[in-house]
């Protein structure tokens, strides 16, 4: 390990590697709970407390790094993780663990157990509170509650300032505005060219806390609403309101939220866009009105046949979509594509729309075979995302190819080219100037991760 006199974050560095490579569980655990950003930090030769964890066999110490969100799939100087170390010194218990496997089972691309792992826009602080969506009473009562808070989008971009003038992907980070009924009570009034979209509640005190904010509700749920207003309202709520503006592009600008605000955009923007895009009833042509705070349409026409039964026009769409990480037969390279869209030098997994009557797993195969040519056997899901883009529900799997012949199809796909493990390390870490992935926001780079992370390097 590095000299790290004089640098007190270097000193903290040193000792959370010496406690997790002797094995003290009591002093490795207390500096953590003291200073968790430290956990993934790395030493000169690119070690992390997870490798000397698992290069001299503590088990519990790994299980301890693991339940506090160590990031697994990291590399060091000799692109291995703590993966790789464990089978090669043959810590066979702690490799299974590393690999997400159940004791007894052999470590392998499709047979590996995989956790469930949050993703960029699935985490929720908000109770969405279905029930009460039919409550107009409730729900009317609670937009003029003091502590309600709104926020604000026009053409679907959510309205935000910048965060204290950070920078990440050549955007600054960014925060959504949010606003009390005071602020908006003139807005609501406007009903014929407003929506408003009810997300839920929280627990005083989970949210984001201003000066402005009076006292806690009588039943001490603080309620969060989606208003869209149309161009002229923007332009003179921007007026009201400086420093703030509307996200636009939304992407890649709308990957600079913190987690939990991404969780709300996820949530709210696909409702507006549904409001948005079937103004009319899309069974008989007529006009509709909003319900179930926001969350249904019912036709203004008393005999349209969309009053009878379950119809899926009436409710705000999800659309599925499988994203891939198809595997080589050997296992020791993964399938990227790019589209003529892409920026130049971005390769990602392939993915597609699953069509009505068919299966996650028959879909991915026949994307995969459409798009590069390439045959897939087994599919095994690892997880899913959201993506307000704008209402997908992007479905993650590992994909074992069955063919190596690559043919794109030149319609969606322009190249797709097949990666070696090491090959992928390199773009991870950014040590290719010409080729790069998604950002770690988005659930390819995930996947990506995922299968690096759990196929050794032996």
């Amino acid at each position: 390990m590095e000299d790290s006199e004089g640098n007190p974050k270097k000193q903290l560095i040193s000792e959370l590697h010496h406690f997790a490579a002797d094995g003290n569980k009591a002093r490795l655990t207390a500096l953590l709970d003291h200073s968790p950003s430290l956990i993934n930090e790395a030493a000169m030769n690119g070690w992390t407390a997870l490798m000397y964890a698992t290069r001299n066999g503590h088990f519990e110490i790994v299980q301890v790094l693991l339940e506090k969100g160590c990031d697994r799939s990291r590399t060091n100087t000799s692109n291995q993780t703590a993966l790789d170390i464990a089978r090669f010194w043959g810590y066979k218990n702690i490799a299974n663990l590393l690999a997400n496997v159940e004791d007894g089972l052999e470590p392998f691309f499709l047979t590996c157990q995989v956790k469930e792992h949050e993703h960029y826009f699935c985490r929720t602080f908000l109770d969405r509170k279905s029930e009460k969506r039919v409550d107009s009473k409730w729900l009317s009562m609670k937009q003029k509650e003091p502590t309600t808070i709104y926020i604000i989008f026009s053409n679907l971009n959510p309205l935000v300032t910048s965060d204290d003038g950070e920078h990440s992907f050549q955007y600054p980070k960014v925060k959504l505005c949010k606003f009390r009924y005071k602020d908006i009570k003139r807005y609501l009034e406007q009903t014929e060219t407003i929506t408003t979209i009810f997300l839920g509640v929280e627990f005083h005190g989970l949210s984001v806390k201003d000066s402005n904010v009076g006292k806690e509700d009588e039943d001490g749920l603080v309620t969060w609403f989606a208003l869209s207003i149309d161009s002229t309202a923007a332009d003179r709520f921007l007026q009201e309101h400086q420093g703030c503006y509307f996200l636009h592009p939304p992407m890649p600008a709308m990957l600079q939220l913190s987690e939990n605000e991404a969780g709300v955009i996820a949530q709210a923007r696909p409702v507006l866009a549904w409001d948005n895009r079937y103004q009319f009833c899309p069974t008989c042509g007529s006009a509709t009105k909003l319900e179930d705070g926001g969350y249904r349409k019912s036709c203004l026409k008393k005999d349209c046949p969309s009053h009878k039964g379950i119809h899926n026009t009436c409710f705000p769409r999800v659309d599925p979509v499988v994203i891939m990480q198809v595997i080589h037969p050997e296992g020791s390279h993964c399938l990227l594509g790019r589209k003529k869209t892409f920026p130049p030098g971005m390769f990602t997994c392939l993915a597609g729309f699953v069509e009505p009557g068919e299966t996650i797993e028959n879909a991915v195969r026949r994307e995969v075979e459409e798009e590069s040519g390439v045959k897939v056997g087994q599919v095994r899901y690892v997880s899913c995302q959201p993506w307000p883009m704008p209402s997908s529900l992007m479905i993650g799997c590992i994909a074992a190819a069955v063919s190596t012949e690559i043919k794109v199809d030149n319609i969606e796909i322009e190249d797709a080219r097949w990666f070696s493990r090491e090959q992928v390390i390199e773009i991870l870490n950014k040590k290719n100037q010409n080729i790069f992935v998604p950002p770690h926001q988005a659930i390819a780079h995930q996947l990506i991760k995922h299968w690096v992370g759990m196929n050794a390097n032996l």
